[in-house]
């Protein structure tokens, strides 16, 4: 069993914090025509996020011995982004603007996914500010925004979560990240795509 000086020697640094984040929405521009200045505060509303996951989908196969799992499709799961809504409720009409920009109320009619699919960036910082670790959600777009509560008892603010689908995320590598010279964190981006 290990001792706790091993325990403690095996960390190099700080471990990493859960409130040291940053998300960057950038808001398509079919979405809304004038710019009030909402799109570009979405980052510090943001009140809690999630790095992405991956997941391969297996297919079970025996052909001797024990049963074999086999990957033959990448699944991502959807995130969810809980922004502060403030007074004048202009997240809330935002994000009404972005789905409606994808199932307009008036048609029923679904649009293309490029006239409002964005990359959404997810931030890591360490304790010392400092970026640690960016994953980036190519194709993003909304696919549902929670219900606001009234409640005449309640002193709390609103909190907006929108739920975001992707086609797929990249986790953006740099030198300072990884600590490696730029040859080997050229090989080692070629390997990770």
């Amino acid at each position: 069993m290990p001792s706790l000086s091993q325990f403690k020697s095996s960390f190099s640094g700080d471990v990493a914090r859960q409130n040291r984040f940053g998300v960057l929405i950038p808001i398509p521009q079919n979405v809304t025509k004038s710019d009030d200045g909402t799109a570009r505060t979405l980052s510090l509303r943001c009140e809690t996020a999630q790095l992405p996951g991956r997941t391969f989908a297996t297919t079970e196969q025996k052909t001797y011995g024990p049963v074999e799992k086999h990957p033959y499709l990448t699944t991502y799961t959807d995130i969810d982004l809980t922004l502060i809504v403030e007074d004048k409720m202009q997240q809330k009409r935002l994000f009404d603007m972005w789905l409606d920009m994808v199932n307009p109320i008036s048609t029923n009619d679904f649009k293309y996914r490029r006239d409002y699919e964005t990359a959404i960036t997810i931030n890591q910082y360490n304790v010392s500010g400092v970026l640690s670790y960016s994953a980036t959600l190519y194709e993003a777009y909304p696919i549902s925004m929670n219900q606001l509560d009234l409640d005449w008892s309640s002193e709390g603010y609103h909190k907006l979560v929108v739920t975001f689908a992707y086609t797929f995320w990249r986790s953006e590598y740099t030198p300072e990240i990884l600590d490696l010279d730029a040859a080997r964190e050229s090989r080692v981006t070629l390997e990770a795509y």
